[in-house]
């Protein structure tokens, strides 16, 4: 229920729409599939036809039906005018002049003091790319792959060029990674057109990979992050259970698919050794397949014709599979741990609604800030900077920390930095608490 959710008298006299003001108690109404509305800037909008056809995904939009979707909005989209034009066509009207702006538990005062941050950080001209970064970053990668096969060229297919060969290729590889990531999320160039180009190609051409898939399932996870049915990254279909929310409810309708109260044990065997190798590669290939996303197959093609045009004359088919299945392996343990020591450990609940920056803070942490630390976590040791700001481009991550460190205090709200060595270990031990928590409800609720 909205705050102020009395609906108007003009409102009452035609099911809540009279002269196209709503409140806010009408406008949650419309938060189902089939029919859905959202406020940008007071203005109500029904995206329920659009959303077949949002660029972003379905489910990333619909994730905000019911709600005050604005500072989601400017956070995804770094062209507001041209993203602007297609909300034109889907207004129906604005909130009723004696409706807060924000709904629920939103706090107008964090939402103000956090819209004047951004403000800030923009004019200060930190949402602006340094092109010498990323082409540098693109061309370390390039080296890496020239390295790992001249690697081989040079030396032979012994065990120990075998494996550093496999070492260097799935460095490329996670780098890679990041580097797509840039893209992605619209970060690099002013253009969205050359971003899309350049994504389609580090994560097709470099990875074997889909954009369209990495776009629809990662922009869910920073739009509503650590919240179940919400955020495709903590669904971990019953595998694990996460959080304190979670596992209670698990124990108590006496679910045991497996037994969560090891979950910290076994996560070492089906957590990282298989994500990417088995569980990415069977998604990506399904969504190109079932979605006909014939352009990204057609860019994953490329990278596997390359692959074993390079490898095949030394290793022969099988073993050129052997060993971009160890690559992705090793690549796998690499992705897992800096993703998820990052929010694992953090609160992970069902959606409560919350503005902006006390939503991301309480999923996110921080890691320290070292060259190292930058580079291996392709600067995803700023998580909380990335989530609240995902357009800005990372290497400003670290002017804008003080500014967003400063606005928490000022608010109360925890902004957690750990060690690296501390946020791998708290990855393992958030499991245990979750799985002890899950072992009690079951035997004793």
């Amino acid at each position: 229920m909205g705050r102020g959710g009395q609906k108007t008298d003009q409102a009452s006299e035609n099911g809540g729409r009279g002269s196209n003001v709503f409140t806010w108690e009408e406008i949650q109404k419309h938060s189902r599939r089939g029919d859905q509305w959202l406020v940008i800037n007071r203005k109500v909008y029904n995206i329920t036809d659009w959303v077949k056809r949002h660029p972003g995904g379905i489910r990333v939009i619909s994730h905000y039906a019911g709600e005050d979707a604005t500072d989601a909005f400017v956070a995804f989209h770094p062209d507001l005018r041209f993203a602007q034009k297609y909300l034109k066509a889907l207004q129906i009207g604005e909130l009723a002049a004696t409706e807060p702006s924000q709904d629920r538990q939103k706090k107008d005062q964090v939402v103000s003091d956090f819209r004047c941050l951004r403000e800030d950080l923009e004019s200060r001209g930190l949402f602006r790319a340094d092109p010498l970064f990323f082409s540098l970053y693109l061309g370390h990668l390039l080296l890496l792959e020239a390295l790992a096969l001249l690697l081989v060229w040079a030396y032979g297919t012994g065990w120990t060029a075998s494996l550093l060969c496999a070492g260097l290729l799935a460095t490329s590889q996670a780098q890679a990674g990041w580097l797509q990531h840039d893209f992605g999320h619209l970060s690099v160039f002013k253009k969205s057109k050359w971003n899309h180009l350049l994504h389609k190609f580090i994560i097709g051409h470099l990875k074997g990979a889909s954009a369209n898939w990495w776009n629809h399932r990662h922009f869910q996870h920073h739009a509503k992050p650590n919240v179940f049915s919400k955020d495709p990254d903590v669904n971990m279909l019953h595998a694990f259970v996460l959080g304190e929310t979670q596992p209670v409810e698990y124990g108590i309708k006496k679910l045991k698919y497996l037994p969560y109260n090891h979950q910290h044990q076994y996560f070492f065997l089906i957590g990282p050794p298989l994500l990417i190798p088995v569980y990415f590669h069977i998604q990506i290939m399904h969504a190109m397949f079932s979605r006909r996303d014939w352009v990204d197959l057609a860019w994953s093609m490329t990278y596997y014709l390359r692959y074993f045009l390079c490898y095949v004359p030394f290793f022969g088919f099988l073993g050129s599979i052997a060993l971009i299945s160890f690559v992705r392996f090793l690549e796998s343990h690499w992705f897992v741990w800096v993703t998820q020591m990052n929010h694992i450990p953090m609160d992970i609940d069902h959606d409560k609604h919350q503005d902006w920056l006390t939503m991301q803070l309480k999923a996110t942490c921080n890691v320290e800030q070292s060259s190292f630390n930058d580079w291996f976590s392709g600067h995803l040791n700023y998580q909380i900077e990335h989530h609240l700001f995902p357009t800005m481009p990372r290497h400003n991550y670290w002017r804008a920390a003080p500014s967003v460190k400063a606005l928490c205090e000022k608010h109360g709200i925890p902004y957690e930095v750990k060690t690296l060595w501390r946020g791998l270990v708290d990855v393992v031990r958030s499991l245990k608490k979750s799985g002890d928590l899950w072992l009690d409800a079951y035997q004793h609720k």
